[in-house]
């Protein structure tokens, strides 16, 4: 019997590895397709690593950044082939989405300083893929308020995709320790402190906080904001390694990437490379049995209060993460989770999934809880009116409250993306701010046609990229603030001194 179990072990083992060859043969012969990698997908600037962002202050990161940025000039702009300079690469200098013709590059860290004495601090950490555009609007909310707003270009992020192929997530939190240091430094041993992430910068903020309970060292953020934070990803991304091991053949470079679109955005990368699915899901692998073991070692009592926007469909990240992962473990300290639900208007019924309409209720946990909850949904089955269902926390009882903000007739969800945008984003709304102009709206871009006649994805296209319920995003975050009239005025939409 012993000799039949090897037996079958062995070809198990056969037959999987016939497998696991078979699959990165296809990988490889996969990667073959469409055109040559860009230099924009080759080159890789040299960003401070890890250890170097630990020994520098504010000021020698940004020294370090604005390096980067001339080399993505001269190594990637300058030396475009004429095929590259096209009027849809924002690596042409000649064309409107060039990021360096604008007043201010949002690529960049910046400040934005209060006109008087900062009050406070907030720390703002973009996505991946992302720059420190998508969290202006909410740095400028806190600047209003009298707060110093720093935000942070995180290594590998605003430059060129490449980049992404060599960060990693420890150069990330470095980062993020560093700006909360400087922060620290500006407001003064007392002021308060606030962390904003976004996606993955959610992802950094909470593994800062998390460190920062074990570590007195560490400044204790005094409350964490996080927008569709990255506290579990999809199962491919465990995995997304395997993926990029063709790319160790200088002829299969192109099997390191997920994603090779037209770079069109311009605080944005398309290009998705396999290093940062990794990197992803590293992090919030690291996060995850951090928070168990501390909540096994009741090490969780010192987290400062959680405010969470959450989509309960989401392609990018695990909602129910969110909620298992995190909530299920924070202490009773004021902590709220806000949850947008699909749109439930009849005529999404036959289009929405069974579990798109369900999700809401898998997320929801039974009995009291030591967090508030708040569902933002239709009033009524078929009603765009809509209402905010809030069960406090330790309560099993909601109380449903009426909004003034309709859920529009033509979105069936939110997304991933469009949490932290306002609809007159000039950039991804889609009733655009035009006294702004970064050389494409991609917010009102509804295309009909062909298959294959754009340089837009189509089903980026059908995402949608702002966020009607944004007022009320707002208004949650500001209440969190002194009031206005307390706080200093604030000078018009200008980088700080220290702005990119």
């Amino acid at each position: 019997m012993l000799r039949i179990l090897v037996k079958l072990g062995k070809w198990t083992a056969i037959i999987v590895l016939v497998f696991l060859v078979s699959l990165l043969g296809i990988r490889a012969w996969d990667s073959q397709r469409g055109d040559p990698l860009a230099v924009w997908q080759t080159y890789v600037p040299h960003e401070l690593t890890a250890a170097e962002i630990n020994a520098t202050d504010w000021a020698g990161y940004m020294a370090a950044e604005q390096r980067v940025f001339d080399e993505v000039k001269t190594q990637v702009s300058d030396r475009l082939d004429a095929s590259e300079r096209v009027m849809t690469n924002r690596y042409f200098e000649g064309a409107p989405m060039y990021p360096e013709h604008f007043r201010h590059d949002w690529n960049r860290s910046y400040e934005l300083a209060p006109a008087g004495t900062p009050v406070g601090a907030v720390v703002l950490i973009h996505g991946l893929t992302d720059s420190p555009y998508s969290l202006r609007d909410i740095a400028e909310l806190y600047r209003e308020h009298g707060f110093l707003a720093i935000g942070l270009r995180v290594p590998g992020h605003g430059t060129v995709p490449a980049a992404l192929t060599k960060a990693d997530w420890p150069q990330w939190l470095a980062a993020t320790r560093l700006a909360m240091r400087e922060a620290r430094r500006q407001v003064g041993p007392n002021a308060p402190i606030h962390m904003v992430g976004y996606s993955n910068g959610g992802a950094l903020s909470l593994k800062y906080t998390l460190d920062a309970c074990e570590h007195s060292d560490l400044t204790m953020p005094t409350r964490l904001v996080l927008l569709s934070p990255m506290i579990g990803v999809t199962v491919f991304a465990r995995f997304a390694g395997l993926a990029g091991l063709p790319a160790l053949l200088p002829r299969f470079a192109k099997a390191a990437w997920l994603d090779l679109l037209p770079e069109y955005n311009p605080f944005k990368y398309n290009s998705f490379p396999v290093n940062a699915a990794r990197q992803s899901y590293l992090l919030t692998d690291a996060i995850r049995s951090q928070v168990l073991r501390m909540a096994g070692d009741q090490k969780l009592s010192h987290l400062p209060p959680i405010l969470t926007f959450q989509s309960v469909v989401d392609d990018t990240v695990s909602p129910l993460a969110v909620m298992r992962t995190l909530y299920a473990h924070v202490p009773a300290n004021g902590s709220e989770i806000v949850l947008f639900d699909v749109n439930r208007d009849r005529r999404f019924d036959s289009l929405l999934k069974a579990s798109s309409l369900t999700a809401v209720n898998r997320m929801l946990a039974a009995g009291p809880q030591a967090y508030r909850t708040t569902v933002l949904a239709n009033a009524t089955e078929n009603d765009d009116h809509t209402v905010a269902r809030t069960t406090e926390a330790g309560q099993t009882a909601t109380n449903a409250t009426p909004l003034s903000i309709m859920y529009p007739a033509n979105i069936f969800s939110l997304s991933h993306i469009a949490l932290p945008f306002p609809t007159d984003d000039p950039l991804y709304g889609t009733d655009p701010d035009m006294s702004e102009n970064y050389g494409i709206r991609l917010g009102t871009v509804a295309p009909r046609g062909e298959r294959g006649a754009l340089i837009l994805s189509f089903s980026d296209v059908l995402r949608i990229s702002s966020n009607p319920f944004y007022p009320y995003v707002h208004q949650r975050i500001e209440a969190l603030l002194p009031s206005a009239a307390a706080a200093s005025p604030a000078p018009t939409h200008q980088p700080g001194a220290n702005g990119g």
